[in-house]
């Protein structure tokens, strides 16, 4: 595997998903594999739980870390072509890329949308640069519009507690305070319509439709009880306008209606669902103190399975090193 962006280059997600509980059950049963090797996490954006768990899951897999902070600690970078630079930003992207990859044997990137240019961030503009430059085989740890280890880890996790065979799992849409990236919710959509048994249903305010590649063949339903009702698993997150239906709004907040927050009304009307979130939540913006505080909320389990889904992935880079 060359690169990890999408769902697809896992190959067979059963096998995928076989290798993670195999890894769950002895973390360090491929430490071999990363001897001598180093992999680089490059960040963009700040982090807690993508930098700890990958962080671990290389050093679990025998492998050295080096972790490069570009907005703290590094030269300033231009991502730009073209561009004059007589600015703040002193090194140019494709100098950094491959001197970067001197000193490693796999990267990770990580890299947010800038939410005002849907065509730059949707070309994934900064990942691509390190796949075609680098030299090195590449995963994304968070990019413009995708999250795919995250959704990875959500997988395992709803695998782990569904009591149901076919467990309905729906993602909502929550008020937010900043404009958020569509990449968790479009991972998320991407995941669960290629898992074999899950009832996948999308709920929103109209107006916030996600990119129809990730919608896939998931159930848009604009009316959020109507889409609860009958849910094992409500997966909350904020996202921004993805400008679908007006590109003018791309990156926008055109919604704060706060009765999308989820509360214990909300989960009511669940089948005694669970509550999932990828971290950092706003409370009481997104979920109240007492849904996430609740015996059904998986917001740890799914976190801590952050290290699972990433162990996977780097394994299989390693293997095809």
């Amino acid at each position: 595997m060359k690169s990890f962006i999408n769902v697809e280059d896992l190959g067979p997600l059963d096998k995928a998903m076989a290798e993670a509980f195999e890894i769950k059950n002895d973390r360090y049963k491929y430490q071999h594999l990363g001897k001598n090797k180093t992999l680089m996490m490059i960040f963009f954006n700040n982090s807690l739980r993508t930098r700890l768990s990958t962080q671990k899951a290389a050093m679990n897999l025998g492998m050295n870390v080096i972790v490069l902070d570009v907005n703290a600690g590094a030269w300033k970078l231009e991502t730009e072509r073209g561009v004059i630079m007589d600015g703040d930003k002193s090194e140019h992207l494709l100098e950094a890329i491959p001197v970067m990859g001197c000193y490693c044997d796999l990267i990770g990137v990580r890299s947010f949308a800038g939410l005002t240019d849907r065509e730059y961030d949707y070309a994934e503009t900064v990942l691509q640069q390190f796949i075609k430059y680098s030299g090195r085989p590449v995963f994304a740890m968070e990019t413009a519009t995708v999250h795919p280890l995250q959704a990875f880890a959500d997988l395992i996790t709803i695998e782990e507690h569904k009591v149901v065979e076919r467990p309905k799992v729906v993602l909502t849409w929550a008020p937010h305070c900043r404009a958020l990236p569509q990449a968790v919710p479009n991972s998320f959509a991407q995941w669960m319509n290629a898992a074999p048994d899950v009832d996948f249903v999308i709920t929103h305010p109209e107006g916030y439709e996600l990119d129809p590649k990730f919608v896939g063949n998931a159930r848009v339903e604009y009316d959020q009880k109507k889409a609860f009702e009958g849910a094992d698993f409500i997966y909350a997150k904020n996202w921004s306008n993805p400008g679908v239906t007006n590109l003018a709004d791309y990156g926008k907040i055109t919604s704060k209606d706060m009765s999308w927050t989820v509360d214990t009304e909300h989960m009511s009307w669940t089948n005694n669902g669970k509550f999932m979130h990828c971290l950092p939540v706003r409370r009481n913006l997104i979920v109240t103190d007492d849904v996430i505080e609740s015996p059904n909320s998986l917001v740890i389990p799914e976190a801590a399975n952050r290290e699972i889904s990433c162990s996977v992935v780097i394994k299989r880079m390693l293997e095809a090193l």
